[in-house]
């Protein structure tokens, strides 16, 4: 007789219902787990650079969790290279590499651009434990050649706290900036007439021993040209004084200028607070004279001439432009404190009319500090000129002054004992030697002359 019972159940089911749950606390790890992330690195490169062979290529990489390796690769259109790689024992989270690409890479450079390509791989566990990976092409822009800089003209000859004015051309399909720098200054350049052309005043800051002048044109590539202007250097020594301090003077004028400025110590000792005024309180004062001056206006060459600057007739010279000044109280010794004087000195009769010699925008009018009451004049192209130590002022700010108006009257405010004015010149914020504008034949020889013998080039091409 065949007997019946209870069938055995499978265990298929509750195998696969086990391993659906292992599989999904596997998934739910996988993908929970920072080990697993899926964030992909980020490229920080534009789209577009240039670039020349002796000019460095960074570009910074970035990940949430560590950066593993990365390659970049250099293609012409029909060949590619590797120009950099590398892996991370301890991978960075944020890195700047640095791609040199070799001079000899066997790509068409006569082609006006390549293409780079970065590839870069995180340490993440993801996608089969090969990380997740980030690329980026850039269009390299193929750029060799520097600026051609060409000397037009220039002053004969230039003057150890003096001026001069040069002349030139520089051109690149890629010209990113052209000044010129000389004595260290950077002068900004104006355009000049004729497109690819220009010009500007510079200065030989009167400090300055060793001097040079040069042109320097810079393309976006990072080419550079440097051409030096054939300047014939002219040294000049300037005075050195030594100055007793009165008791008379300390406790009277300076404590006069003191009180004008916040700033500076009103109460203790009369050699600190001359120290204080003499160095600190001019440091300010010259601040606010550079600010004002040192921006280059664009005027209309054909009728920018300059008459010989003659602020104030009949007028002696009383102190000179360069002065080095040390002070001392008693003991000659002992120095106090020390600076330099920025501009001649130049006196006549009490309150005497002051003249502007060109024309001009007035760009500041007011109080400031050592130089008392002080207008300053713009005349176009960086040059400045200043009048300290007036009793009235006759200007403001903004105003369009004639050649021969009367802009002020000589005094004796800010640090002056005696009634007189106080004339500087300056080229973008440099101060310098006056004596040069002051005379004609100097304007005509090196100003007036450039100008003509760069319109006969410049005409003729």
């Amino acid at each position: 007789m065949r007997r019946y019972g209870r069938r055995r159940r499978s265990k298929a089911p509750v195998f696969i219902f086990l391993l659906l749950v292992v599989a999904a606390v596997a998934g739910g790890f996988i993908y929970l787990s920072p080990k697993f992330e899926r964030t992909g690195p980020e490229i920080d490169a534009p789209k577009e650079m240039f670039w020349n062979k002796d000019k460095s290529i960074n570009i910074t990489l970035k990940d949430n969790v560590g950066i593993k390796d990365y390659q970049v690769t250099l293609s012409d259109g029909n060949r590619q290279v590797v120009v950099a790689s590398g892996s991370f024992a301890i991978p960075p989270k944020d890195t700047m590499i640095t791609v040199n690409i070799p001079e000899k890479t066997g790509l068409d450079k006569s082609k006006s651009f390549w293409m780079m390509r970065i590839t870069v791989t995180d340490t993440s566990m993801w996608n089969l434990l090969r990380g997740n990976r980030a690329s980026k092409t850039v269009k390299l822009l193929v750029d060799t050649v520097p600026p051609v800089v060409g000397i037009v003209s220039n002053s004969p000859s230039i003057v150890q706290g003096g001026s001069g004015l040069v002349v030139f051309h520089a051109s690149d399909k890629n010209l990113k900036d052209v000044y010129v720098e000389a004595g260290g200054v950077k002068f900004e350049v104006l355009p000049y007439k004729k497109r690819g052309f220009y010009a500007t005043l510079v200065a030989w800051p009167f400090r300055v021993k060793d001097f040079s002048a040069n042109v320097i044109a810079e393309d976006r590539a990072g080419n550079r040209k440097i051409v030096s202007i054939p300047f014939e250097l002219m040294p000049k020594r300037y005075k050195v004084s030594w100055i007793g301090l009165s008791d008379g003077f300390l406790n009277g004028k300076i404590k006069e200028v003191a009180s004008t400025d916040p700033d500076i110590p009103h109460y203790g000792s009369k050699l600190k607070i001359f120290k204080a005024v003499n160095e600190d309180m001019r440091k300010k004062n010259e601040k606010l004279i550079h600010t004002h001056t040192r921006k280059p206006t664009p005027v209309n060459y054909d009728k920018w001439r300059l008459r010989a600057f003659y602020p104030l007739k009949g007028a002696k010279v009383v102190a000179y432009f360069g002065d080095e000044r040390h002070y001392y109280y008693k003991d000659k010794r002992k120095e106090v404190s020390h600076s330099w004087h920025l501009g001649y000195d130049l006196a006549s009769v009490s309150h005497a009319p002051i003249y502007s010699s060109n024309r001009g925008t007035v760009v500041f009018a007011g109080y400031n500090g050592i130089y008392g009451n002080m207008p300053i004049i713009d005349h176009g192209f960086g040059l400045y000129t200043l009048y300290g130590h007036c009793s009235s002022v006759f200007v403001n700010e903004g105003d369009k002054v004639k050649a021969g108006e009367v802009v002020a009257k000589t005094g004796k405010t800010g640090l002056a004992l005696g009634d007189h004015l106080h004339f500087g010149m300056l080229i973008q914020g440099v101060e310098v030697w006056p004596m040069d504008w002051m005379k004609r034949n100097w304007i005509k020889s090196h100003i007036d002359r450039v100008f003509k013998e760069a319109d006969r080039v410049i005409r003729s091409r």
